[in-house]
């Protein structure tokens, strides 16, 4: 008779197995912060109900400083690059939430100063999503400069597709409501780490 009865380690694996079941579906990933230093988890937006599709990412103008060629690179803290430290990361995603691999991501913005290098690639540079679509960018808090907002600027293209140039925004920023190209859409999420701050973002193809 009493081994009819479940034990309470049983009956905790049960509940739990509820919890789980109940829960949004959500994207989980482990994102290394600085080189060797930290490794912290970053929790996407739940997956569309079955038959809803994400919202595509909205376009913005690649400005006047856009160079290409930029070299490959996820790193932009070299010697000469002033700033706060910032780490931008995220996913690239289809319209059902499916992580995108080999995406190119092409990021470039001015330093911590508010300038923009425009005869080298000081905070220039490139790299491809992951195998799981993710990306990482180790930068700087973006400087102000005239008649904008802080903000990234970035140009995506999945393979054989079509490209998106875009950019990212901070809350919270005075110069949000004023700047005529500013996005609620595009604010990047951000959090403090023990490395500084990460700015998160889900890009969607």
């Amino acid at each position: 008779m009493a081994e009819l009865i479940p034990s309470a380690f049983s009956r905790r694996r049960f509940l739990r197995a509820v919890v789980v079941a109940v829960a949004p579906v959500t994207f989980l990933a482990r994102v290394r912060v600085t080189a060797g230093k930290e490794i912290e988890p970053v929790v996407l937006e739940p997956t569309p109900p079955a038959g809803e599709q994400l919202v595509l990412t909205p376009e913005e103008t690649a400005g006047p400083f856009f160079r290409p060629n930029s070299p490959l690179r996820s790193n932009f803290r070299e010697p000469g690059v002033s700033g706060q430290p910032m780490t931008v990361t995220g996913f690239v995603l289809d319209r059902n939430g499916k992580p995108i691999p080999g995406v190119l991501l092409d990021f470039w913005h001015a330093d911590g100063n508010g300038e923009y290098d425009l005869q080298g690639f000081r905070c220039r540079g490139h790299q491809f999503s992951d195998s799981d679509g993710r990306y990482t960018l180790e930068t700087v808090l973006p400087g102000l400069y005239p008649g904008r907002t802080r903000h990234y600027h970035v140009r995506l293209q999945a393979a054989h597709g079509p490209v998106l140039t875009t950019q990212l925004y901070f809350p919270g920023e005075a110069g949000n409501e004023s700047d005529s190209l500013f996005r609620r859409e595009l604010l990047v999420k951000l959090r403090e780490s023990k490395a500084g701050q990460v700015a998160t973002f889900n890009f969607v193809l």
